[in-house]
């Protein structure tokens, strides 16, 4: 599966972004898909992740009541809804898949990057002051 992210941009703090992460070559409609973010000098850290069918979310609690993530499978395409932007959202954004979790996969599981085995390009999120 090829996926492409989109939507980032330069913003305010305290504005919103709605990020997209598109889908060819197959369906993902029974992935597990996430979303991460990484900055310059750190480490890729987990952000969001939602199940194949939309039913269970899970949040890092850095973003958690701020974003929300969603998905539309008949559009093969999962979505991360932004809200109160913050300086520290700075970061490439990058979607994953992962095509081999269980329905109820949990938050220990879903933030795991080395479960997502397809991974898009990213797309960069820069909120000012």
């Amino acid at each position: 599966v090829q996926l492409q992210a989109s939507g980032g941009g330069l913003v305010q703090a305290g504005d919103s972004l709605r990020l997209s992460c598109a889908a060819s070559g197959r369906t993902i409609s029974r992935d597990l898909m996430g979303w991460f973010r990484q900055t310059p000098g750190k480490e890729r850290e987990f952000v969001a992740a939602i199940s194949r069918t939309g039913g269970s979310t899970y949040y890092s609690d850095s973003v958690k009541g701020r974003f929300t993530i969603s998905r539309d499978n008949a559009k093969n395409t999962v979505f991360l809804q932004m809200n109160s932007l913050k300086v520290e959202d700075t970061a490439v954004y990058y979607c994953a898949a992962d095509r081999n979790a269980i329905l109820y996969s949990g938050l220990a599981y879903s933030s795991r990057q080395e479960n997502y085995e397809s991974w898009g390009q990213g797309t960069l999120v820069t909120v000012s002051s």
